[in-house]
């Protein structure tokens, strides 16, 4: 005997529509009535899975294992969903809402889950998902249904009317994603896939009608069905994310390309300061062409990002690092010279000092910069200053 939890989405209750959109903010009103639609939601499908759970114990290993993959899904769904929901109520605050609270509302509603650990949502075989709040209840509604198909909680020939009425409205939304579907094989086989699934339904109310027995006809049929929502939303979601992936390498290219040119002008300042100067190739980005639009292909064109990215980190330290290397000689030198201008010389010493340092202002002032000589010059210099410098120990008395 069926029990009123085991009747399909909790009596035919389905995700509230959200009000408003991305950037706009939510009035208070819509804000409240939405969260009360959402609470009673959430509530159900919680009520929805644990009966599925508790329905999988009764179910034989093999079957067990089979649904337990997806009910861990739908699980995971229900608690981002439902942490996504307590940050909604604690921002509405009871209704004290004021400009700043009903965007943040509206950026939580409409923004991507998966920004937390406990928002990592995923669909075996499609890794993880970002999605917005209500596309997750919709996948949430869809797997309910394909699991309690599976768990064999599917209400008896009375209520055969209230699953068609549901299936007719998953068709329907299923009909409302084609035309975001890109022209070509992927909406061709997604409209043929709604097409059969009419087919299928119209024989399916056509035998309900006359009395026939369902049973077995429409537990498949709201699996299939679900599966087809499940992997349109699944897909314009990917959409989503690899428009936004290709707008993030667009900026790359043009971020990478500035640096490439900053660190052109380096390389010249090097070439033109220091003797020997490193020599190293700096990549061109532009080379490598527009931003694909393919997946596959985007993943290759991301990883030469990557390496062209590599390679301009070692070319910049290279040649900072020879600038680097003739400052701080520079800067020895002034140093060991105000020690030197100090302290009190012997008229043989001051000369050898005079010397010297003409000898670091000669090289130091050719251009380019004779490196090796420069600091083989500082290194003396320096030793020179110590040592004229270094106070002597006194001779003990007898």
């Amino acid at each position: 005997m069926t029990t009123p939890m085991q009747a399909p989405l909790g009596g035919g209750v389905l995700a509230p529509a959200a009000p408003g959109a991305l950037g706009v903010p939510i009035d208070p009103t819509a804000a409240q009535t939405y969260l009360g639609a959402l609470r009673v939601w959430v509530n159900q499908r919680r009520a929805d899975l644990d009966a599925v759970d508790a329905a999988v114990l009764r179910l034989s290993p093999d079957e067990q294992t089979a649904i337990t993959t997806d009910l861990t899904v739908a699980l995971t769904f229900w608690k981002a969903i439902n942490d996504r929901y307590v940050l909604l109520e604690t921002v509405f605050d009871g209704g004290r809402v004021g400009p700043t609270e009903a965007e943040r509302l509206s950026t939580l509603i409409h923004g991507r889950l998966g920004g937390s650990a406990t928002e990592s949502l995923s669909v075996p075989g499609t890794g993880t998902l970002a999605v917005t709040l209500p596309e997750a209840c919709r996948l949430l509604d869809s797997l309910t249904r394909t699991l309690q198909a599976r768990a064999s909680l599917a209400p008896g020939v009375a209520e055969a009317s209230q699953r068609i009425t549901v299936l007719r409205q998953t068709l329907e939304r299923v009909r409302d994603q084609l035309p975001l579907v890109p022209v070509g094989a992927q909406r061709d086989e997604a409209a043929e896939s709604l097409a059969r699934l009419d087919r299928r339904l119209v024989d399916l109310t056509e035998r309900a009608r006359r009395g026939a027995d369902t049973g077995g006809i429409i537990g498949p049929l709201e699996i299939d069905a679900a599966v087809l929502e499940r992997d349109l939303i699944v897909a314009a979601a990917e959409r989503a994310e690899a428009q936004k992936d290709r707008a993030r390498q667009a900026q790359r290219v043009e971020e990478l390309d500035a640096r490439a040119e900053a660190i052109r002008a380096l390389e010249r300042a090097c070439v033109a300061a220091i003797d020997p100067a490193p020599h190293l190739a700096i990549p061109n980005v532009r080379a490598l062409g527009p931003v694909p639009q393919a997946p596959a292909e985007l993943a290759a064109y991301r990883e030469k990002l990557d390496r062209v990215g590599r390679a301009l980190d070692l070319a910049h330290g290279q040649y900072a690092a020879g600038l680097a290397e003739r400052d701080e000689i520079v800067g020895l030198v002034g140093a060991v010279t105000a020690m030197a201008a100090t302290a009190h010389l012997s008229a043989e010493a001051r000369s050898d000092l005079d010397d010297l340092r003409a000898r670091l202002d000669d090289v130091l002032g050719t251009m380019p910069v004779r490196l090796q000589r420069a600091r083989a010059l500082a290194a003396a210099f320096q030793s020179y200053v110590e040592a004229v410098t270094r106070p002597r120990p006194r001779k003990a008395r007898p």
